[in-house]
């Protein structure tokens, strides 16, 4: 990609009414331009961090077992919702919007009601079970906090999986996979996920597993225990007393704020039997269905990235993003200094080899200017090519912002790019 020719700018100001980080940075570097609080449109390197995040979600839940990804509608009629009797549930009138001038319809803030409609239309034996479906979609919630960037989003990017079983047993082991799916999903991301118990909130009376990360700006307060790798969240404790805390903790109790990236719940029969989900047994009778559903904030994720590994410098100077690897926008950024066709020499025979590449080919800039912007876009590797590191022997090159940039030449960068490269 040649940096002049993407849809999309940098900001070297504050973003007006932006007080988070993760908004801040993103907006700054060209990622994303928000439309109205909690509402962002992604801009051409935001898109392609998403779509990095919503391949590595997707392949972790390919690995589970009979588990397929479809897509589901956004609209969702509103006799669905009266059959669980969420559509006048007092805590999903508070997030759900509502559409029609007759409220017929509502959008897509979770998909119970939808994916078991569409369970009951396709299954009708134990034998087919257990069965389970996954979307990356868009989701819609009322959000009164709507100032947390990415991380409170009116209009969001969410997988949500839902998984139906012929017994608790099987759910419970479904769910345990899943877990693990979860924890494969961050690891592969640089970030460290605590499974946090919680509460089921309004989606079911069970306690849930949260994935908490450690984070200063977290609006949740956790307990970890003495290894720091499981915790309760203060939701579901009865103070710093409470007798299951110290038992947990092992009577080390710590307590850190963080941010919730993913949750998963045992919902039961909740839905099935209040649609009449049920599927025939071994000897012929009607048997409940057990369904568990599984949440990941893909778009959180993003905000989640950038508060962890991105910093705003002081005095307005000095920000920047440092994306892992795995989700960066392009793997290398290239930062022409010279103009004189060595840049665009080293580009072509880079892409060739397979590396996503982002050439900074803008002759309008000082610079300056070019490092500042590569500071705030943030990819792994980064190479100047200037009058000086052509007169020192070679290119400039230095990996993630945290080593200092040493002088190769292309022969060495091009076998460093191969190590890493696609066959």
């Amino acid at each position: 990609m040649r940096q002049s020719n993407l849809f999309f700018t940098t900001k070297r100001e504050v973003p007006a009414g932006e007080v988070s980080k993760n908004a801040i940075l993103l907006e700054r570097g060209g990622y994303v331009q928000k439309t109205l609080a909690g509402a962002y449109s992604y801009l051409p390197l935001g898109l392609l961090v998403i779509r990095k995040i919503g391949n590595i979600v997707r392949e972790e839940m390919n690995k589970l077992p009979r588990t397929s990804e479809v897509q589901m509608t956004i609209l969702q009629p509103r006799e669905l919702w009266e059959e669980t009797g969420r559509w006048d549930d007092a805590g999903m009138k508070e997030i759900m919007y509502r559409v029609g001038d007759d409220n017929s319809a509502g959008l897509g803030a979770s998909h119970e009601e939808n994916v078991t409609d569409l369970f009951r239309h396709l299954f009708s034996s134990y034998k087919e079970l257990p069965m389970a479906a996954y979307q990356i979609n868009t989701k819609f919630r009322k959000e009164a906090r709507a100032k947390s960037g990415l991380l409170r989003g009116r209009e969001f990017l969410m997988k949500d999986l839902y998984s139906f079983h012929a017994s608790e047993e099987d759910l419970d082991t479904y769910y345990e996979y899943a877990a693990a799916a979860y924890m494969q999903v961050y690891e592969r991301m640089g970030l460290k996920a605590i499974r946090t118990e919680a509460s089921g909130g309004v989606f079911s009376k069970q306690h849930s597993d949260e994935f908490q990360i450690i984070c200063e700006v977290g609006e949740d307060d956790i307990y970890l225990n003495a290894t720091g790798d499981l915790a309760w969240n203060k939701e579901v404790i009865d103070g710093e007393d409470d007798p299951k805390l110290l038992e947990f903790s092992g009577g080390e109790i710590r307590k850190a704020s963080a941010v919730e990236a993913g949750n998963i719940f045992r919902l039961g029969t909740k839905y099935t039997a209040a649609m009449n989900a049920q599927v025939s047994g071994e000897n012929g009778e009607r048997i409940p269905v057990y369904m568990g559903c599984y949440g990941i904030g893909v778009s959180r994720l993003m905000g989640i990235l950038v508060e962890i590994f991105g910093s705003l410098g002081e005095n307005n100077r000095g920000a920047k993003i440092v994306w892992p690897e795995s989700v960066a926008p392009v793997q290398c950024h290239i930062l022409d200094l010279l103009n004189d066709g060595t840049a665009e020499q080293l580009y072509t025979h880079l892409s060739n080899l397979g590396v996503d590449v982002l050439l900074d080919d803008r002759s309008d800039k000082t610079a300056g200017e070019k490092f500042a912007d590569a500071d705030l876009i943030g990819a792994p590797h980064r190479i100047v090519v200037s009058k000086r590191s052509l007169e020192a022997g070679g290119l400039e090159y230095s990996l993630w912002q945290k080593e200092d940039a040493k002088i190769l030449s292309s022969e060495d960068v091009f076998a460093l790019f191969k190590k890493t490269s696609p066959q």
